[in-house]
């Protein structure tokens, strides 16, 4: 369809279906799913038309029951001239078309109508979706697997036992970060909404859960964007015959700036290298230099570089200093790549992650073949493998576990249920979370071999120990490789192989955080679907007016703060919260009924153990990482530089505004309800989902037993939607012929199925289901 112009749907031919045409089969949705769209009534049509008034009925298909309803209008049908009119049932066409019934719970009916009877026309641009399957999970795989599984997994194997801490990191894997993975999957597909449209269906209550996990995203995209410029800024300064930071070049270097090759040649010459000179053994005898050269302070050119030439760090946070232009225009190149890649949703960005995705597995790949025929790679690798069985016992081992396979599939951000929501209704997400974790972890392994036989050979070359070189984020990406690099045969092309990693593995990531803002804004504002590319456009020019501020000489400073704190606390309640209502509030198995009409009716057993990961075993989890934390909190600092208080405080604020968000929304939510309600009536009603809570423009696939769990959908009485804006009743089909007008009488639908009388303002203006 096009999206600029309201367009009537054409009424194709389907696949031929041998059930009635109150019936439809599965295979003919799954076959036919692209057809299946949100609709809205001509109503203004079909009451100036008395010939479609006998032809205005819908035949409904509810999961439980199957029980055929049809559907009048109000005040258009019943209330003709003759007032007393019976409308007669008519035959209806096999031509299908997905509408939200609020009495079917969340599992929404199946509607079959006269398309010679009815006019529809969408009124709002089509969302979109992947264009193929792989798009959506090298897109996921791309977000989970990150910056981190290159930069601190291997250490925290290493700090942490070694081969031992595979352990804990799987069982991790198992109960916290799969699970949470696989019910945002799930949660998104189901209801083809981002973070913010999601909760405002599913929990009113709660819909400042979505708004959390935005701003979370928002904030992590600001300054996750700076590191990608640094890899392209390191990317191009590799693009020479010698690398700029393999000497002490006077230009960024001071006095304590160890340049490894000068001190090489200088002890040659039989001399002592100290503060960028080399003395003669004599002069060096004579003033204590050759003692004074063994206590020094030396830091290698790559870290100088670093630090004085590339962030121009400043003494600390208070200290601004300007902003450093070169570092600018790599922001800037690297938002135009985010745009360019994103500017058409996920239609263009599924393409683009069939390179970001898989190059960074390639050069993986060539550094561990490259690496491990380095001296010193093996006692590198044997440093990072051989376990330490009694870390086992130590609870610092198991937290550094949760908090890293947490932190690594990245829950609770928005941007699993984001990328989800563009899925067809019947993808299969539970093999897609299989795949992703164990590709996670597999990688965080891999990856862990490849850095360590690196490191093994700049401890051999140093003459010290691995544990003396060994570094984590930041200070292994831009300093201890760069100085690994400067050691090698054409180093220039191993430097420019790294950093192309590094960029491709970030842009993953950042392209998902990109696309949760983005979808929020659209689902939110439906209309703006059609100028998607100048919404892009806008979130890009906030991000990187908002980034320019990690430009400057305190960046680094700013940086390190916002990420110690923005995503840290805070998605670990959001993530609680979240298991609480969908296991315990929602109902672990209706949820799971769910996502069985998505994939097909799983066994007994498979419903029981995710049903008990959900209520008590991943939230319990959870707790105990939150608890972890608080535990091992420590003031923010950076090297040796301690922050000031003040700077502290803006780092809890940040943390902590998503919660406070998600308080305060939900008190207005309170406020709001219907007044005659009791407080305890309210919080139950606004606990409860919204009449267009549901599988969004999309049937349940749920119209047989054998692929669905029937439960909560014995009964579909006294229901309401809403058509062109004006609602509609629903009553029994066998009962059509004695509405007698009466189609205006009830309106009080309910919420979930479950006759909670939920249609107190709390509908969505974008009638999505």
């Amino acid at each position: 369809m096009d999206k600029k112009s309201k367009t009537k749907s054409k009424t194709k031919g389907l696949k031929a279906n041998k059930e009635s045409s109150t019936k439809l089969d599965v295979d003919l949705w799954e076959h036919n799913e692209d057809r299946f769209t949100s609709c809205e009534f001509n109503t203004e049509r079909r009451a100036n038309n008395k010939a479609t008034t006998t032809a205005g009925a819908v035949g409904v298909v509810c999961p439980g029951n199957a029980t055929a309803l049809t559907l009048t209008a109000s005040g258009s049908a019943a209330a003709t001239s003759a007032g007393k009119e019976v409308i007669t049932a008519p035959q209806l066409s096999t031509t299908p078309t997905a509408i939200s019934i609020a009495g079917c719970a969340s599992g929404t009916a199946l509607v079959t109508l006269d398309s010679d009877a009815v006019t529809i026309e969408t009124t709002e641009p089509e969302r979109g979706n992947w264009t193929g399957r792989f798009d959506f999970l090298l897109s996921l795989l791309g977000y989970s697997v990150g910056l981190g599984n290159v930069w601190r997994f291997p250490y925290l194997c290493y700090n942490n036992g070694g081969g031992a801490f595979l352990i804990p990191f799987t069982i991790m894997l198992i109960i916290a970060g799969l699970p949470l993975m696989f019910m945002e999957l799930s949660f998104g597909q189901y209801a083809a909404l981002g973070p913010v449209a999601i909760y405002r269906r599913f929990c009113p209550l709660f819909r400042g859960l979505g708004t959390g996990m935005i701003i979370v995203s928002a904030i992590v995209m600001l300054y996750y964007n700076l590191i990608i410029a640094w890899t392209i800024f390191y990317m191009f300064a590799s693009f020479r015959t010698q690398l700029p930071w393999q000497n002490c070049e006077p230009e960024w270097s001071t006095e304590n700036c160890f340049s490894y090759a000068m001190a090489d040649q200088c002890e040659t010459l039989n001399g002592t290298y100290y503060l960028r000179k080399c003395y003669n053994a004599t002069f060096a005898e004579e003033h204590n230099i050759t003692e004074m050269a063994l206590h020094a302070l030396k830091r290698p050119p790559a870290e100088e570089y670093f630090n004085n030439y590339v962030l121009g760090l400043s003494s600390g946070i208070e200290e601004t200093g300007s902003i450093k232009f070169s570092l600018a225009a790599c922001l800037l190149l690297a938002w135009v790549i985010v745009f360019l890649c994103l500017c058409k949703g996920v239609q263009s960005s599924g393409k683009v992650v069939y390179f970001t995705a898989l190059f960074p597995y390639l050069v993986l790949v060539i550094l561990f073949f490259r690496g491990v025929t380095l001296p010193g790679a093996s006692t590198g690798i044997l440093f990072y493998l051989t376990p330490d069985w009694k870390q086992l016992a130590n609870a610092q081992v198991w937290g550094d576990a949760a908090v890293q396979i947490f932190f690594a599939l990245s829950p609770a951000w928005g941007g699993l249920i984001t990328l989800s929501s563009y899925n067809k209704f019947s993808n299969n997400c539970y093999k897609d979370s299989l795949i992703v974790a164990f590709c996670n972890i597999a990688t965080s392994f891999f990856a862990g071999l490849v850095i360590f036989s690196i490191i093994g050979f700049l401890a051999h070359e140093l003459d010290v120990e691995v544990k003396k070189v060994v570094d984590q984020g930041a200070g292994l990406a831009f300093i201890v490789y760069p100085e690994v690099v400067t050691r090698l045969p054409i180093s220039p092309v191993w430097s420019v192989l790294f950093f192309v990693m590094l960029l491709t593995l970030g842009l993953d990531s950042q392209f998902a955080l990109m696309e949760t803002v983005t979808t929020a804004i659209l689902d939110k504002f439906p209309n703006l679907r059609q100028y998607k590319t100048w919404v892009v456009l806008f979130v890009g020019i906030f991000g990187y007016v908002g980034g320019l501020g990690f430009t400057t000489n305190s960046g680094m400073y700013w940086l390190q703060l916002m990420d110690k704190y923005a995503a840290n606390w805070s998605v670990l309640l959001i993530a609680i919260m979240e298991c609480v209502l969908i296991a315990w509030i929602y109902g672990s198995q209706r949820f799971l009924n769910d996502i069985q009409g998505m994939i097909g009716k799983r066994s007994r057993l498979w419903n029981c153990f995710w049903g008990n990961m959900w209520r008590f075993v991943t939230p319990a989890t959870l707790l105990f990482i939150l608890f972890f934390n608080w535990v091992e909190y420590k003031p923010a600092q950076y090297g040796h530089y301690v922050y000031p208080m003040w700077a502290d405080a803006v780092g809890w604020i940040v943390g902590l505004l998503p919660v406070f968000v998600i308080f305060v929304v939900g008190v207005q939510q309170v406020f709001k309800a219907p007044k005659h309600l009791s407080f305890k009536d309210r919080l139950k009603h606004l606990l409860r989902p919204t009449a267009e809570w549901g599988p969004a423009g999309r049937p349940c696939v749920n119209l047989h037993a054998e692929r669905y769990q029937s439960q909560n959908y014995d009964g579909v009485t006294n229901t309401q939607i809403l058509i062109s804006g004006a609602p509609l009743e629903v009553i029994p089909y066998e009962d059509a012929t004695n509405v007698n007008g009466n189609a205006n009488d009830n309106f009080n639908g309910n919420g979930n199925g479950n006759g909670n009388g939920n249609d107190n303002g709390y509908r969505d203006d974008a009638m999505q289901l």
